[in-house]
């Protein structure tokens, strides 16, 4: 690519959205996967699911359908809801005609039957009267519905999730009649016709799209949900962009500036662009510091980019390095290296410095909105280059890298913490009592009582305390 078309990229860039010249008013990207296994677990008819123009997603039926704690809630929802709507044509068929619920394939699905049985639960409480089954199924609902917690995101209120499979009062006759009344009168609000628990408010299509239940599901529970990366996208229109940037570019590097950035944010970004429109991307040069987030070393494992990892020593403690470093470098990679094209992760204002030094380099920055001052994102308006805000990206991508984060900084934290030898504190409490053992005795003290009879205590309020457990009698 000659010298004037690269000029030019960043200009034509900004064009791809004429429309909205400040960027910020993009529209997220929906996302379904929330709203798609609560679908499941309610009950939803499988041809929703199979159906283009619906949002709940085949995909994720397919994948719950092979988990049996799933399974279960969705069949015990079925036939709820199933009962429900047809509660008067069941007792009708009980009383006039003598059948049993088992003998109602038009009312109550033989195959939601079959399947609980075959995993394992036995529901069938007298078939002959409505009430006692509906009991069961409400009993079986809320003691089961926990060991579906771990389907959703960490980040979502799961009391609020597992509260709309709970009938109010639903062992009682006085509780199953309320409900009833109340789900014949606002039939048609509620998602599908299945039955749920919750206000049915005229709202739509409640499940519509992650952002727009979630939403909705903390303002039942007088709350407000603020963490919209874990139910939405960035826009079609921002990835767009994105890919046209790389697409445009001979060969390109991403630069990291680590203590302005956020490792989860950029993995679930990344993690959540089409892989095969990022060929052009050289290597990620990750500019580590010591006061940055620990898992910048990780990243390399849950991405499929080729990761340089740089960690940057400080002279003084109050003063970093990484500007000059990330100027060095980018400036080497240009000139030495052939890379024409620069992806900035940083919400730091003084790269602009290096940005305007290096006229015949294209550049697209990303920043997060809580470190991004308006300056920043003005002068790069005004100079027509794209940035996009890598906290808009679904967050869920990075939900195992955090996950991982935690326990290896639990794991170097906690043997800190202990700093136990037992070989060592065997021989001081063998030098303190005055006793002798020779190696076996030594070795099998060790092996049977002190490994076998230390375990780990851990209060309400986190406190850790290590036990050794023993035997008054025993030596």
């Amino acid at each position: 690519m000659d010298l004037e078309k690269m000029k030019g990229l960043s200009v034509n860039l900004a064009s791809f959205i004429p429309e909205l010249p400040n960027y910020e008013t993009l529209r997220h990207g929906e996302h379904y996967e929330i709203i798609s296994k609560f679908a499941y677990l309610i009950g939803v008819p499988k041809r929703i699911f199979e159906l283009d123009f619906e949002p709940p997603k085949i995909e994720i039926y397919n994948k719950l359908e092979k988990e049996k704690k799933a399974r279960i809630i969705r069949n015990l929802c079925i036939l709820r809801t199933q009962l429900e709507r047809n509660f008067l044509k069941i007792c009708q068929g009980i009383q006039r005609e003598g059948r049993s619920m088992m003998a109602m394939p038009e009312y109550m699905p033989v195959n939601s039957m079959q399947q609980l049985s075959d995993d394992g639960i036995n529901i069938y409480v007298n078939l002959k009267e409505p009430s006692p089954f509906l009991f069961n199924l409400n009993e079986n609902i809320k003691n089961r519905i926990n060991n579906c917690r771990d389907i959703f995101p960490d980040g979502i209120e799961w009391s609020y999730i597992a509260n709309l499979f709970i009938m109010p009062n639903g062992l009682t006759e006085s509780g199953t009649k309320k409900a009833a009344e109340f789900y014949y009168a606002n039939m048609q609000y509620y998602p599908y016709q299945v039955y749920m628990n919750w206000p049915a408010e005229d709202e739509g299509n409640i499940l519509y799209c992650d952002k727009k239940f979630v939403t909705l599901l903390y303002k039942w529970n007088n709350n407000e949900f603020q963490n919209l990366s874990l139910v939405s996208d960035v826009s079609e229109k921002t990835k767009s962009n994105i890919y046209t940037f790389i697409e445009n570019s001979e060969k390109c590097v991403f630069i990291v500036d680590c203590e302005n950035s956020d490792p989860y944010n950029l993995c679930a970004a990344i993690r959540n662009l089409d892989q095969n429109k990022l060929a052009k991307i050289d290597k990620i040069i990750l500019f580590d510091d010591v006061h940055a987030a620990s898992a910048w070393e990780m990243l390399a494992s849950f991405i499929d980019l080729r990761v340089e990892y740089i960690m940057i020593e400080r002279l003084k403690d109050n003063k970093s390095l990484a500007d000059v470093k990330v100027a060095a470098r980018t400036c080497k990679e240009f000139y030495s290296n052939n890379v024409d094209s620069f992806v900035l992760v940083s919400s730091d204002s003084d790269y602009w410095g290096l940005i305007e030094e290096l006229p015949d380099a294209n550049f697209m920055v990303m920043v997060e909105h809580d470190k991004c001052s308006y300056a920043l994102k003005e002068v790069l308006i005004k100079s027509d280059i794209f940035y996009c805000y890598i906290d808009d990206f679904y967050a869920g991508g990075g939900e195992d890298i955090k996950l991982a984060a935690i326990q290896k900084e639990l794991a170097r934290s906690i043997k800190a913490s202990l700093n136990l030898n037992l070989i060592h504190l065997m021989n001081e409490v063998l030098a303190r009592t005055r006793i002798t053992m020779n190696n076996e005795e030594f070795n099998s003290f060790i092996k049977r009582k002190l490994k076998n009879q230390l375990s780990l205590e851990i209060a309400d309020n986190g406190e850790v305390e290590l036990v050794y457990r023993y035997k008054k009698s025993s030596i």
